[in-house]
């Protein structure tokens, strides 16, 4: 493709800390990097969070790209890349935006590259949504990083089907076998690999599963998880896959109150004896992306806040035993023997988790990367379970296309070692059922 065809893409400090790789993304078109970008990521050089690790990626490979280039234009396998040093103001952008700030130079860099190249396409690419508006506002086509984001969002895999009007003798057949191969069953048409079905007609109903690894659809029974039962047929789903220790990669969904991390917990618990430690980790997001440095006290006081919902789950299931139960003092001496961590999920970094029961929760608000660093933190024996509702982001560059869980649930259906399963109904109580549904 030709410099005049080619499209020019400048892009955003947020995409290359959402994506250390993302200038690979762009085929053969030229890649726009403004100055006032490599100055931001300096700033992110120093930590241990991801983006952290991001920053310092993405410059240890622009680093390589240009060790034998002493231009501005840099080669790379497709295309080429640009650092432009332009912090001269274009009258047009100095009126419009009297504040000096990063954004402002990144969108003064676009536009005047916008104007010095009147027959090529130029695309600002930020995960900001307020900056692409400002960039549209002035005639600069702008656009987020979608390249591992859902396309739609409305057709994720939910992991479980309702099939109405099934045959009296097919859900027989499932009732009184011990396993039934799926082709015998007409009313189910291509079963993923641990795929969950309601069969139904007018007087008969079963919860049945599809089992890869024996090709069969077998019945779903009422099981108990350390004190715990399903309530609905979703939550018999979820209790099921959790508790087989051949999948090791399941991603739970759903609203607040739908029992995702409280069926994760109490299957831990209870399948202890498989494992060596259980793991309850969740990304640090604080509401309205205050930093943690605005909270009073040492780092421990302030992670506390944000790991209590993880201990008020296992409060729950504490609560079902009495005080003197033996499985309620089991929970206290996994505490103390650190058998059972409640964590952020930066310190699992680095870490190879060997024959572990991993729970990350809130995981709508990690990125696909963060996503794919976690699960390869898995060693032998190791079982990893995603919760999170993608209706309820934090993060300030994702949404409900582009956070990991959505995208975990998209690329891995289908695979025999992975299930997933969205959880409809709260049961938290009543009024916060009422409260979900109608506020």
């Amino acid at each position: 493709m030709s410099s005049k065809k080619s499209k020019i893409f400048v892009i955003d400090t947020n995409v290359i800390l959402h994506d250390a790789t993302c200038i690979k993304n762009f085929e053969d078109n030229e890649v726009v990097i403004p100055i006032s970008v490599l100055e931001e990521l300096d700033q992110f050089k120093r930590g241990n969070e991801q983006i952290h690790f991001n920053a310092r990626e993405f410059l240890r490979y622009l680093d390589a790209l240009s060790i034998d280039s002493n231009e501005t234009d840099i080669k790379k396998p497709n295309g080429k890349v640009k650092v432009v040093v332009n912090h001269k103001w274009h009258p047009h952008i100095k009126a419009t935006f009297k504040d000096d700030c990063p954004d402002h130079r990144i969108i003064n860099c676009a536009f005047k590259l916008h104007e010095e190249n009147p027959n090529r396409i130029l695309v600002l690419v930020s995960k900001d949504t307020n900056m692409r508006l400002k960039a549209r506002s002035l005639g600069v086509l702008a656009q987020d990083y979608t390249t591992d984001a859902v396309k739609d969002v409305n057709e994720i895999y939910t992991g479980s089907r309702l099939i109405e009007n099934v045959s009296s003798n097919e859900i027989d057949l499932v009732y009184e076998s011990d396993g039934i191969e799926s082709q015998k069953l007409k009313s189910i048409e291509k079963p993923m690999a641990n795929e969950n079905f309601i069969l139904r007609n007018g007087q008969k109903s079963i919860l049945a599963h599809y089992n890869p690894f024996e090709n069969k659809i077998l019945q779903i029974k009422k099981i108990n998880a350390y004190g715990i039962e399903p309530r609905n047929a979703e939550q018999s789903f979820a209790l099921n896959i959790l508790m087989d220790n051949r999948i090791q990669l399941i991603t739970m969904s759903g609203k607040a109150g739908t029992g995702k991390t409280l069926l994760a917990l109490a299957s831990a618990l209870e399948k202890r004896k498989d494992f060596r430690k259980i793991f309850l980790a969740r990304p640090i997001v604080p509401l309205s992306n205050r930093d943690l440095g605005f909270l009073p006290g040492d780092i421990q006081s302030k992670l506390d806040p944000y790991m209590q919902p993880l201990f008020d789950n296992l409060s729950v299931i504490r609560h079902q035993f009495k005080n003197n139960d033996r499985r309620s003092r089991r929970i206290n001496e996994l505490l103390e023997e650190e058998k059972l961590l409640i964590t952020p999920l930066a310190y699992i970094r680095g870490r190879s988790l060997q024959k572990s029961f991993f729970i990350v929760d809130e995981a709508q608000n990690l990125t696909p990367h963060e996503v794919k660093t976690v699960i390869t933190r898995a060693g032998e024996g190791t079982k990893i379970i995603f919760t999170g509702d993608i209706n309820q982001i934090d993060h300030p560059y994702l949404d409900k296309k582009s956070n990991g869980l959505a995208y975990l649930i998209s690329k891995m259906k289908g695979q025999d070692v992975f299930a997933h399963i969205t959880l409809e109904k709260g049961e938290r109580s009543e009024l916060a059922e009422l409260a979900s549904n109608l506020l």
